[in-house]
C-alpha cells in the first residue's frame, strides 16, 4: 500500500472517531475484490519474504560482528548505526512526528526488535552456536501468531494452527537434533528474545496498517537513540575492538540489513497479508540459517536438513491456503 494512500485512508477515518481512538481499520485490513487482493497478496509474500532473507543472515553475521566487536559494543554501534540510516530518510522527507495515540505502539517495536532481541541473542551467542539458537526462530513464527491472537484479534483458521503447530515442530525437533539434543546457559536469552521479538513484531505489523513500514521501524530506531549512543560510547571505551573484514561485515549487516531495511520490507508484508500468515514465513529462517552457517562460519549440518525442508515448505504453503 503507497503511503499516501494509507495515511489518506487512516486521516478520514480518524475524524470520524474522535482524537486518540484507533479506528477498526487500523486493527483490520481492508477488504478488497479478488482481483485486487491477489496482487497484493503476492506482492505481501514478497516483501515478506525478502525480511526472512535478511533476517536469516542475523546469526552469522552476529557471530562474524563479534569477531571484531565486544557484545555491547556491536550492540550499540549496530542501533546507533541503523538509526542514523532511518533518522537521515527521516529528516530527509520531512516526516512529522507520529501522532500521540501510535507512540505507546513504537516504544514497544524499539524494546524489542530494537533493544530487547539483539542485545539477548548477541550474549546468548558468545557461548551458543548460530545452530543452536537458530530454536529461538523456529518457536518465533507460532508465538508471533498467538500474540497476534491476543493483541490485534487476528482468529486464523483450525488448518492454519494445526499447520503452524507442524512447522514449528519439524523446525524445533531439527534445531535441537543439530546441537546435539543438549540446552546451554544461553538458552534462557534466547527464550527471552523469543518473547520480546514476538511482542515487537506484531505491534509492528499493527502500526504498519497506518503508517509505512520503514517509519514504523524508522521511528523506534529514532527513540532509542539516547539509549543506544551513550551505551556505544561507553562499551567502546571499554571493550577492546580488533577491526577485522568480517567484523565491519558483520556490523554492517545487522545495523543496515537486519536492523533497518529487513524490518522495512517484513513490517509492509505484514500490513498486506496479515501478521499470522507473514509470520509462518519465518518458518524458512532457521533453515536459512543453517546454510548461512554452513557457507560463512564452516559450521555442519545433519542429512535430515533437506527433510525438515520439505516438510517446512509444506507447513508454510498450508498456512498461506488457509483461509483467513
Amino acid at each position: 500500500m503507497k503511503a499516501e494512500d494509507s495515511a489518506t485512508a487512516y486521516t478520514s477515518i480518524a475524524a470520524e472517531s474522535g482524537p486518540g481512538i484507533a479506528p477498526p481499520a487500523a486493527r483490520t485490513p481492508a477488504r478488497t475484490g479478488p482481483g485486487e487482493r491477489s496482487p497484493r497478496r503476492r506482492a505481501g509474500v514478497l516483501q515478506a519474504g525478502l525480511g526472512v532473507l535478511a533476517f536469516s543472515l542475523t546469526f552469522p553475521a552476529t557471530a562474524w560482528g563479534l569477531e571484531g566487536f565486544g557484545p555491547w559494543t556491536l550492540i550499540g554501534l549496530r542501533s546507533v548505526l541503523a538509526a542514523i540510516i532511518a533518522g537521515g530518510c527521516l529528516l530527509a522527507l520531512r516526516v512529522p512526528l507520529p501522532a500521540r495515540q501510535h507512540r505507546a505502539g513504537l516504544a514497544v517495536v524499539a524494546a524489542g526488535v530494537v533493544l530487547g532481541f539483539p542485545l539477548l541473542t548477541t550474549l546468548a551467542l558468545e557461548t551458543s552456536t548460530t545452530a543452536h539458537a537458530a530454536v529461538v526462530v523456529g518457536l518465533l513464527p507460532l508465538t508471533t501468531a498467538l500474540f497476534s491472537a491476543l493483541r490485534v484479534g487476528n482468529r486464523p483458521s483450525r488448518t492454519f494452527w494445526l499447520a503452524a503447530l507442524a512447522g514449528a515442530a519439524a523446525v524445533i525437533g531439527f534445531t535441537v537434533q543439530q546441537s546435539g539434543g543438549t540446552l546451554t546457559g544461553a538458552d534462557a536469552y534466547l527464550f527471552g528474545a523469543l518473547l520480546v521479538c514476538a511482542a515487537g513484531y506484531t505491534e509492528g505489523g499493527r502500526l504498519a496498517r497506518v503508517m509505512p513500514g520503514w517509519q514504523v521501524i524508522g521511528w523506534a530506531l529514532v527513540l532509542c537513540l539516547p539509549l543506544t549512543l551513550p551505551g556505544a560510547i561507553v562499551a567502546l571505551a571499554y571493550e577492546p575492538v580488533h577491526l577485522t573484514m568480517h567484523g565491519l561485515a558483520g556490523l554492517l549487516w545487522v545495523a543496515a540489513g537486519s536492523q533497518f531495511l529487513g524490518l522495512v520490507v517484513w513490517y509492509r508484508g505484514m500490513a498486506a497479508i496479515g501478521i499470522p500468515k507473514a509470520s509462518q514465513l519465518q518458518l524458512a529462517q532457521p533453515l536459512l540459517t543453517l546454510v548461512w552457517s554452513v557457507l560463512l562460519l564452516g559450521e555442519h549440518l545433519t542429512p535430515a536438513a533437506p527433510l525438515t525442508a520439505a516438510a517446512v515448505l509444506i507447513c508454510i504453503a498450508v498456512t498461506q491456503r488457509a483461509r483467513d
